[in-house]
């Protein structure tokens, strides 16, 4: 199952030399680059000069993230190890406030003006309700979030592409959600990535694109990367099979916010794109990061699975009695602070009755259904 709008530009025969590789500037949320509130105006500029710059560099698509904190996370006292500079639950907050419906729109409209493909990965339900009343060509689904069952049903019921990360995956746990892909009769596409920030260059497995090749031959298979350093990890990828290539975008590694610090600039990227153009990637040395094809996901432990990983919550006040419908389920993180029900057993809960008056956002768990 490929994704319609990579394929049409994997199969296009751009004489440039880039038909191969699709490669997006993941924008995410770097158009926050000071802890100082800034004006609303100012934030939207910062999105479209990135966009430009992006445009400028030669990807094909910028991508950024989206969120809706009701939804997402909870209100606990919880710093991410990646990025100390303010609790996840005053971070999300921020980005629910800044990147509001205006915001999108303009943002999405600069990114059409400029010719370059414009998406993002919603961070829970609400956030991809938010981006489908603006109209996105497919969606991207974060590693933290693709056991997200609540989100994945959203997506899914949209008809539209699903692209996934297996950053916090184990293989086990990565067949079962590209089985339920495959029973909502959607395309998608996965993308290896290893979840460090920034990831250093030993501690990616590349054979691992070679694998999921193997293991899904009618998926689209490529490559997201948190290292900075230089390209050759990227085209080292692309010749072992990725066919799309994520780096995230800033000006600069050093402004303040959760993703500049693991960023390519511009310069860096249109390099990047120049030599995918050349097809430099055919005579780039695969073997230092090859590592072992059998071994299992770096997701499956990954340090970050703890404050990610999500758990189901009530969405609402439900009353005793109540049959468990979708709208009344949340998934929201951290799971190491929410101890319940993981996310991925959304599904299952579906149809069970309240055993007793649950208060909205009280973690699900078996004891409070009959």
């Amino acid at each position: 199952m490929g994704i319609n709008i990579f394929e049409r530009k994997l199969n296009s025969g751009n004489s440039e030399g880039t038909d191969s590789v699709f490669v997006v500037a993941e924008i995410g949320k770097n158009f926050i680059q000071t802890e100082r509130e800034r004006p609303h105006e100012e934030y939207i500029d910062n999105a479209k000069r990135l966009i430009d710059a992006a445009k400028e560099a030669g990807v094909d698509a910028v991508k950024f993230q989206t969120h809706e904190v009701e939804d997402e996370q909870a209100d606990v006292d919880c710093f991410y190890p990646h990025f100390g500079g303010m609790d996840r639950f005053r971070w999300v907050s921020k980005n629910t406030d800044i990147a509001s419906l205006k915001f999108w729109i303009e943002v999405k409209k600069h990114a059409e003006l400029k010719g370059v493909v414009f998406f993002s990965t919603p961070m829970s339900r609400k956030a991809a309700i938010k981006l489908e009343s603006i109209g996105v060509p497919f969606w991207k689904i974060g590693s933290g979030d693709i056991e997200d069952y609540v989100l994945l049903d959203y997506v899914s019921s949209t008809g539209k592409p699903i692209v996934i990360s297996t950053g916090m995956v184990s293989k086990n746990e990565l067949d079962a959600v590209v089985g339920f892909l495959k029973s909502k009769n959607v395309s998608f596409s996965i993308l290896y990535c290893v979840s460090k920030y920034p990831c250093p260059k030993d501690k990616f497995n590349l054979s691992s694109i070679e694998y999921l090749r193997n293991k899904y031959p009618d998926v689209t298979i490529g490559f997201s990367n948190h290292n900075y350093e230089d390209s050759e990890l990227d085209l080292a990828a692309i010749k072992l099979g990725a066919r799309i290539i994520e780096k995230h975008f800033s000006f600069d590694r050093n402004m303040w916010g959760s993703d500049h610090r693991v960023s390519v600039t511009p310069e860096e990227m249109k390099n990047l794109v120049e030599l995918i153009k050349k097809r430099k990637y055919a005579s780039v040395d695969v073997e230092p990061y090859y590592g072992n094809i059998e071994a299992e996901f770096d997701g499956a432990n990954n340090e970050f699975r703890s404050y990610f990983k999500k758990t189901l919550v009530a969405g609402r006040d439900i009353k005793e009695g109540e049959t468990i419908n979708k709208e009344m389920v949340y998934a929201m993180r951290p799971a190491s602070y929410l101890k319940g029900l993981s996310s991925n057993y959304f599904i299952s809960v579906l149809g069970k009755r309240a055993a007793k008056h649950i208060k909205k956002f009280t973690p699900l768990n078996d004891a409070l259904f009959k």
